[in-house]
């Protein structure tokens, strides 16, 4: 073999050594790529210890009327909280008393109550008919508040709609929205459940 061509396959190795170099190198940043991915459509955990009273949690059931000063009530969309301190008084005036089950609610808190429901339920899919995820529901909006005892509900159910306060899920009769227009035509048609609701798959 002459010195011309042993250079020549000297230049073709490392050639061809550097385009296996660089494609190790692409195939590791494109893995590194779909792991991370990966990782970010897993959702958070959140420990339900980590909560407070600022994330919206009430702990005592009954105990928060439509007109304390908490944070699951005052962090409500100030119209809808309107309405439903309306409903109270007129509700109140019929006998009947009105609380505040939940209300406005931290991401993090929505997060735990998701966490929770997944082990109730035991799936993601069933899970999703109860709890919506932080990113889609209307009590991390401050959009919608669940109301109490059965009472106020049923109240709710037969006068809701003067107020423009609406059941929105059949599976849920403790949860309500403000619907402005059903003051002049009564409250839309519900919902099966969450699932249902275009606004859960955005």
């Amino acid at each position: 073999m002459n010195t011309r061509t042993a250079l020549r396959q000297r230049r073709l190795t490392a050639i061809i050594g550097v385009a296996l170099l660089a494609a190790a190198i692409t195939g590791s940043v494109v893995l590194i790529g779909q792991q991370s991915l990966a990782s970010a459509s897993v959702p958070p955990t959140v420990s339900p210890a980590s909560l407070t009273e600022a994330d919206g949690i009430i702990r005592d059931e009954g105990a928060v009327s439509v007109f304390d000063e908490t944070p699951a009530v005052t962090n409500l969309d100030s119209d809808l909280l309107a309405a439903v301190r309306a409903a109270a008084t007129a509700a109140e005036r019929d006998g009947v008393r009105m609380h505040v089950n939940s209300g406005w609610r931290s991401a993090e808190y929505q997060q735990v109550l998701r966490q929770d429901a997944v082990v109730e339920y035991g799936s993601e899919e069933e899970a999703a008919r109860w709890v919506a995820t932080p990113e889609n529901s209307e009590h991390v909006s401050g959009d919608a508040i669940d109301l109490g005892p059965l009472t106020a509900q049923d109240w709710l159910a037969q006068r809701g709609d003067e107020f423009g306060l609406c059941q929105i899920y059949a599976n849920e009769r403790w949860h309500f929205e403000l619907r402005p227009a059903a003051v002049a035509n009564g409250c839309p048609l519900m919902y099966d459940d969450p699932t249902a609701d275009p606004r859960t798959q955005r």
